[in-house]
C-alpha cells in the first residue's frame, strides 16, 4: 500500500526490501571510522587552517550525568546522585578544556551556534550553569542572532529553572518525551506525567524561546500503533516546533542497561513499521514538514527554511542550519568537526583529567580526511541527505572531475537497483530523491560511501 503525504511517499513493501544497516551519515567518514593512532598535531593544524579562512564556529558541551537510568538509553552517561561529588572537579576540568582549545582559535572567529547536551545538562544548578556559561563567553564571541540550545529533562526543572536559561542567553530548548504511555514510562524507567510534560511546555512557552523540540522514540516495549497514535496526537497538541522521532535500536550486548527492558513486550518489525507509517501521516497532515529521515518541522522553523532555501546541513548533532562553521566539541565523548579533522574526547573520566593535567588535548581518537576525494564524497553524501537531490555539474566544476558519471560509474551501478524501484532519479544532470526514496535516503547516499561497506552489517542500525 503506498500513501502520499507532503514530501515523502511511503511504501512499505520498499522500505522492507531496502532496509538494511547503514551510517546515519552525521558525517562522513562516519565516526566508526575514529582511530587511536590520530595525532593531536593534526588536530591543532587543522584549528590553525580554520582560523586562516576565519571560519565560524558551533560549540557542543557534554554534561555525562544523570540522577536516574533510562533503559532505553544508547548514551555515554554517568548515573549518580553525588553532585557536589562529580560537578565541581568535572566543571573544573571542563574550564581547562576551553582555556586550552580557545588558545588555538583566532578570537575573530564568531560563534554562530551553541548546544548543551548529555546526559543531563539541567543536572547542574542554576548557578553552575550561569559559572560555565560565563566562562565560555569570556573566551569566545557570540554573533547577535546565534543559535543557542540546551537540552533538559523535564522530571528536574522547575519554572524558575526555565526562566533563568532563558534570561540567562538560550534560545531554543529540546526536551525527551519518549512516550506518554504510563506503562512504557514505567517499563523504560522513566515516569514522567502528562500534565508534567504539558506544564514545562508552558514554562518554556511563557519564557518566549524561539524554538522548542520534542524527543519520542517508536520500538519501545508494550508500544502499539493505538498507543503511539494517542501519543503523536498528544504531541501535537503539546505544538512543538521540531519533533524528532527515533527508532529505537534494541542492543543490550553494545549497551547492558537495555537487559532491563522486557524483551518480549518489544513490538515486532510490521508493528514498528506501521508506526512509524502512522507518525509521518499524522505529523504531516497536521502541518509538520518532513526534514529527513526522523525529524520534522513546522514550516516557519529554521531547519525547514534552511532545507528550502539549500543551506541544510548535517554535523554530530543531526541536522543543523549552520553548514559554514566548524564543530569544537568540549567535554567527555564530545566529536568535534573540522573541515577535514574529526576527533573525539576520551569517554572516560579519568582519562579525560588526566590528558588535560598533562596540557594535552583530552583526545581518545580522530581522522583526517586527507584526500579531496574523501571531501566531494562528504558533500555528495550531506546534499542527498539534507536536500535530496545533486547537481552533478556543481560537483564537476568545484572538485574539477572532467565527468561526474564515469568517475562515478561503479556507485550510479550501485543505486540502478534503487533507480528501478523507483526510490531515486538518476539523470545526466542530477541524481534527486523520489518521495517513496527519502525514508530510505541512507541507502542512496551508501553508493557513495567508500569507507564502511565492508563493515555495516556489524557497526550500523537500520534505518526503520
Amino acid at each position: 500500500m503506498q500513501v502520499l503525504t507532503q514530501t515523502v511517499r511511503f511504501d512499505s513493501d520498499l522500505i522492507v526490501k531496502h532496509d538494511r544497516p547503514t551510517p546515519r551519515y552525521t558525517s562522513y567518514p562516519p565516526a566508526t571510522e575514529l582511530h587511536e593512532n590520530f595525532k593531536e598535531s593534526d588536530f591543532i593544524a587543522a584549528i590553525e587552517r580554520g582560523n586562516q579562512k576565519k571560519t565560524p564556529l558551533s560549540l557542543y558541551f557534554h554534561i555525562p550525568f544523570c540522577e536516574s537510568a533510562c533503559y532505553f538509553c544508547g548514551c555515554n552517561v554517568i548515573i549518580t546522585g553525588l553532585k557536589d561529588r562529580v560537578v565541581n572537579p568535572y566543571l573544573e576540568y571542563l574550564f581547562k578544556n576551553i582555556e586550552q582549545t580557545a588558545a588555538l582559535i583566532d578570537g575573530d572567529r564568531v560563534v554562530n551556534q551553541m548546544h548543551w547536551g548529555g546526559g543531563t545538562p539541567n543536572y547542574l544548578s542554576p548557578e553552575h550553569v550561569e559559572m560555565l556559561w560565563n566562562k565560555i563567553h569570556e573566551h569566545f564571541t557570540f554573533a547577535e542572532d546565534a543559535e543557542i540550545s540546551i537540552e533538559v529533562n523535564p522530571r528536574y526543572v522547575d519554572r524558575n529553572y526555565i526562566q533563568r536559561l532563558r534570561k540567562l542567553g538560550f534560545n531554543r530548548i529540546s526536551f525527551g518525551i519518549q512516550d506518554f504511555d504510563p506503562k512504557v514510562q514505567e517499563a523504560i524507567n522513566r515516569i514522567q506525567p502528562e500534565a508534567l510534560l504539558f506544564e514545562v511546555m508552558d514554562w518554556i512557552r511563557e519564557a518566549n524561546f524561539e524554538s522548542v523540540n520534542v524527543d519520542l522514540i517508536y520500538g519501545l516495549p508494550y508500544q502499539n500503533l493505538e498507543t503511539f497514535s494517542k501519543t503523536i496526537e498528544k504531541t501535537i497538541c503539546l505544538n512543538p516546533d521540531r519533533i524528532a522521532v527515533f527508532n529505537f535500536a534494541f542492543v543490550p550486548w553494545m549497551k547492558p542497561i537495555q537487559k532491563n527492558l522486557p524483551q518480549e513486550a518489544l513490538p515486532q518489525a510490521a508493528e514498528k513499521l506501521d508506526i512509524f507509517h502512522m507518525t509521518i501521516d499524522k505529523l504531516t497532515e497536521s502541518g509538520y514538514v518532513f526534514i529527513g529521515m526522523d525529524h520534522f518541522a513546522k514550516p516557519d522553523d529554521e531547519l525547514a527554511i534552511a532545507q528550502r532555501e539549500g543551506k541544510l546541513h548535517r554535523n554530530f548533532q543531526g541536522y543543523t542550519t549552520q553548514p559554514d562553521s566548524e564543530l569544537f566539541g568540549f567535554g567527555v565523548t564530545s566529536i568535534s568537526m573540522l573541515h577535514d579533522v574529526y576527533v573525539q574526547n576520551h569517554k572516560r573520566l579519568k582519562d579525560f583529567y588526566k590528558a588535560i593535567d598533562k596540557k594535552h588535548q583530552p583526545i581518545e581518537k580522530g581522522v583526517e580526511l586527507t584526500e579531496a576525494d574523501n571531501i566531494m564524497r562528504r558533500e555528495i553524501i550531506m546534499e542527498l541527505m539534507c536536500h535530496f537531490r545533486l547537481d552533478k555539474r556543481e560537483i564537476e566544476k568545484k572538485y574539477g572531475i572532467d565527468d561526474f558519471d564515469r568517475y562515478f560509474a561503479a556507485e550510479e551501478n550501485e543505486l540502478k537497483d534503487l533507480e528501478n524501484d523507483g526510490l531515486v532519479e538518476n539523470t545526466i544532470d542530477r541524481i534527486e530523491v523520489t518521495p517513496a526514496g527519502r525514508l530510505l535516503v541512507r541507502n542512496i547516499a551508501f553508493a557513495f560511501d567508500a569507507y564502511t561497506k565492508e563493515r555495516q552489517h556489524q557497526r550500523f542500525s537500520k534505518a526503520i
